[in-house]
């Protein structure tokens, strides 16, 4: 059984430990926008596990600095010889908010839940578990498919292992995201749509250690700038996804200091090519050729982000050891961006990108615009909130979206969700049986060579088929009061409250 140093564990928790003799106080952090709903089994938007963090535990968490992975609700793991199943090993004395203990039947709901609920999103990420067996109260039997264990074992340290409490889930059934009930170090209290979501500790959670403040306010503020006054005016201490255009203003302000990290997902415009009769616009790949080949990724991320972000075309960076490098970021082409269209018969080509009112993605939409219109193409430009948005790229209401993603730590996490036939947030409807094939191949082998080699051929055919035009990878540039103790940024861009001590309150 691959059980967590404790050692390890120990110096962790006398970390968090240090920062507080006992929590207090209310944290107030300005989320990028308003999640659309805290079920972990049917959340989409990254906005919804910054408070489900704090909600929900995982079976596993991942360490900020590589990513492997730590214990939380599973307190060990063992892959069998044959990578054919694993077994976890559980943490005694967990109770969920509501009081009902948690135990390897509540795991195997959670798995059951995930794997079956109507609209699931973890459906693909938990696509190689055949069965989940109870061997004891505190241990569980996971058989797969196929030997995908460590890909399976990474998902379980994202929202697929998010636990929800059973009685609570089938009480409230579809609602369950109004008013959700885990077993995290924090309560769900209220939501006010629009206005914030109130988290406050739990008096039973697991771990006795000194943990955070008594209370968290999550507050959506979508516009960066408005986020940025409201952390120097004290009146959030946390803002997040702050761009680089802001950090100027931080320069010489003893009240906020800027924490960064690199980041592991990507911006995107995804193209539909498959979905409904809205796809006939970018059913042929010389017109999405065409597109990508008329954007300067460059430009943009020097003219906006000031260099802080790194241009990238695939769904891993260019730092990335996944990435292929026989496909290199493209430089602009005009004049064959002309030639594809004039070839595919819309020399005038004509199509609306659907944004969000993000300032960030708002200022390069109007960016890509410019472009595009120097190689005859025009781009209308709709807004909408990002939930509606992607309630509408799910439907196959559009004909371009411009989406982010917030990145995971194994390629497959970036990809096979996105660009399988039944992927469940292939919103385009691409399919390609020949990739399908490499994406399964790499999720079976424990070969890190072949699975390189793998990797590198499906960024290969996704960059000759262009499903989508992958702009740029940031870093999180986060801002935090002075005067908190205790944040750690992360790569997956999620704030851990634990261990966060509040500034004294003033007088």
């Amino acid at each position: 059984m691959r059980h967590f140093r404790p050692a390890a564990l120990a110096a962790a928790l006398f970390l968090c430990a240090s920062f507080a003799a006992h929590a207090q106080g209310v944290l107030r952090i300005g989320i990028n926008e308003d999640p659309d709903t805290l079920d972990p089994t049917v959340n989409r938007l990254a906005s919804g596990r910054q408070p489900m963090t704090a909600i929900c535990d995982k079976l596993f968490d991942v360490s900020a600095d590589d990513l492997s992975l730590v214990p939380q609700l599973a307190t060990g793991y063992e892959v069998a010889d044959d990578g054919m199943s694993f077994t976890l090993s559980l943490r005694e004395g967990v109770k969920f908010h509501d009081g009902e203990p948690f135990d390897a039947e509540a795991v195997r709901f959670n798995f059951d839940r995930h794997m079956n609920t109507s609209g699931s999103f973890r459906r693909t990420e938990l696509a190689a578990v055949d069965s989940v067996e109870v061997v004891d109260p505190q241990t569980v039997r996971v058989r797969l498919k196929s030997p995908q264990a460590s890909i399976v074992l990474v998902n379980l340290a994202e929202r697929a292992g998010m636990m929800v409490a059973p009685a609570a889930a089938q009480k409230l059934g579809e609602r369950f995201g109004t008013a959700p009930v885990c077993a995290g170090e924090y309560r769900f209290v209220e939501r006010v749509p629009q206005g914030r979501i109130v988290v406050e500790r739990f008096a039973d959670y697991w771990d006795p250690t000194p943990g955070g403040p008594d209370r968290v306010e999550y507050l959506p503020i979508s516009d960066s700038t408005v986020r940025l006054s409201a952390l120097r005016s004290g009146e959030i201490h946390i803002a997040e996804r702050l761009t680089p255009t802001d950090l100027p203003q931080l320069e010489g302000d003893a009240r906020v200091k800027v924490v960064s990290a690199p980041d592991l997902g990507y911006h995107h415009i995804r193209y539909n090519s498959n979905n409904g009769a809205m796809a006939k616009t970018f059913s042929d790949v010389r017109v999405r050729k065409a597109v990508d080949l008329a954007i300067d990724r460059q430009a943009i991320v020097k003219a906006l982000f000031n260099d802080q972000y790194l241009a990238g075309n695939q769904f891993v960076s260019p730092q990335s050891q996944y990435y292929d490098q026989a496909h290199p970021v493209p430089a602009r082409d005009v004049e064959a961006s002309r030639r594809l269209l004039a070839e595919a018969g819309v020399p005038n080509l004509t199509f609306t990108l659907l944004v969000p009112a993000e300032r960030e993605r708002q200022e390069a939409a109007q960016f890509v615009q410019a472009m595009l219109a120097e190689a005859g193409i025009t781009m209308r430009l709709e807004t909408q909130e990002n939930a509606v948005m992607l309630q509408n790229s799910r439907r196959g209401q559009f004909e371009a979206v411009f989406s982010f993603w917030s990145g995971r730590p194994h390629p497959d996490g970036n990809m096979f969700s996105h660009v399988s036939c039944q992927g469940p947030q292939n919103d385009s409807k691409y399919c390609n049986e020949e990739l399908d094939a490499v994406l399964n191949k790499a999720r079976e082998t424990n070969d890190a060579d072949e699975r390189r080699k793998l990797y590198q051929q499906a960024n290969g055919i996704l960059a000759e088929n262009v499903t989508a035009s992958i702009l740029w990878h940031r870093r999180t540039f986060t801002g935090v009061s002075s005067s908190l103790q205790g944040f750690v940024p992360h790569p997956d861009s999620t704030i851990r409250v634990k261990g966060m001590k509040m500034p004294p309150p003033t007088r």
